[in-house]
């Protein structure tokens, strides 16, 4: 049966926005049921809007991705916060994903100081959530770690702000509450015939998604600064005839002292690295991968306006 011969079908976009590390790629990969983003305990770890298509029902939910949302000082910062905004701009619904720990006592004991501003960040998305007259599901997210009172104050309190039209209080890890925001984003969707096909899960070209998996590994191999100074590339991608895939990709780092931390020790850690990736990427495409990695020392590559155009971000901002 084809997507026109269905009655009563809805399609639109929902975009998930928020403070960095509130949990927006874990919760789109749980709403999609496969992995289309990537997820690590360090901030920003998306950089552009990735969608993912959940289909619920007789309703085909678009789901972007966004950056997370916070005061942005580089141009690479510039470019993600804007895209965010305009992917909330030109969405049928909003879902604004707040950490519920930082709202309640329980942001006080997460150990997370440092790695998330707070309410500060929260609240200067709710100002801007008013200047454009939008309203939004607010989403209270990691509610598994929070007191239920305080978890009940938080969402009076922040209902109270006149942005929300719906509260729901999630667990974008283990799935609580997830199934209720699937069925509120279907219904908020306009009718109309599917925008994917129905066996599409994202709309990521699979070279980007390649690409975004190895960065994906590299931030959870590395730390402190290395991760926010590197960005991977998928140079060529050959299909043999056996059905195997030959990947090589350019990981292009900011310093010579970071290229040699992303080697290691006789090559030692970016052999790791590349070994999770393949086998993530093998388990992804039902195929074997064959993947090289080379580092590179791009020095202003933050600077570059085929590296921003590749990820669909603006340069002149």
């Amino acid at each position: 049966m084809t997507n026109s011969s269905v009655n009563g079908t809805r399609a639109g976009f929902a975009a998930i926005i928020g403070a960095p590390n509130a949990g927006k790629s874990t919760l789109v990969n749980q709403l999609v049921g496969t992995k289309v983003s990537i997820v690590t305990h360090k901030v920003q770890t998306t950089r552009f809007p990735i969608r993912g298509v959940m289909m619920h029902g007789n309703s085909q939910v678009v789901l972007v991705d966004t950056p997370g949302i916070f005061s942005p000082k580089r141009r690479l910062d510039r470019a993600m916060v804007k895209s965010a905004w305009e992917g909330a701009g030109d969405a049928d619904a909003i879902v604004h994903l707040i950490d519920a720990r930082h709202w309640t006592h329980a942001g006080q004991q997460a150990g997370s100081a440092g790695e998330y501003e707070g309410p500060e960040e929260d609240e200067a998305i709710i100002a801007r959530l008013k200047e454009l007259g939008a309203k939004a599901i607010l989403a209270l997210n990691k509610i598994d770690l929070v007191d239920r009172q305080a978890l009940l104050a938080a969402a009076k309190k922040l209902f109270d702000t006149g942005v929300y039209s719906d509260v729901l209080m999630i667990s974008g890890l283990n799935g609580d509450g997830v199934q209720q925001l699937a069925d509120l984003l279907a219904s908020r969707m306009p009718e109309g015939p599917y925008l994917f096909p129905e066996d599409q899960s994202a709309d990521i070209p699979v070279r980007m998604l390649a690409a975004e998996i190895t960065r994906e590994k590299l931030m959870l191999r590395l730390h402190q600064e290395i991760p926010y100074q590197l960005t991977v590339e998928t140079e060529t991608w050959e299909t043999h005839g056996n059905g195997a895939v030959k990947v090589e990709q350019l990981i292009h780092v900011s310093r010579e002292g970071h290229r040699s931390i992303v080697l290691g020790k006789g090559g030692q850690t970016i052999k790791e690295i590349g070994m999770a990736a393949r086998k993530e990427l093998t388990a992804i495409l039902g195929k074997p991968v064959h993947l090289f990695l080379r580092v590179k020392v791009s020095e202003r590559w933050q600077d570059n306006r085929e590296r921003y155009s590749a990820i669909g971000l603006e340069f002149d901002v």
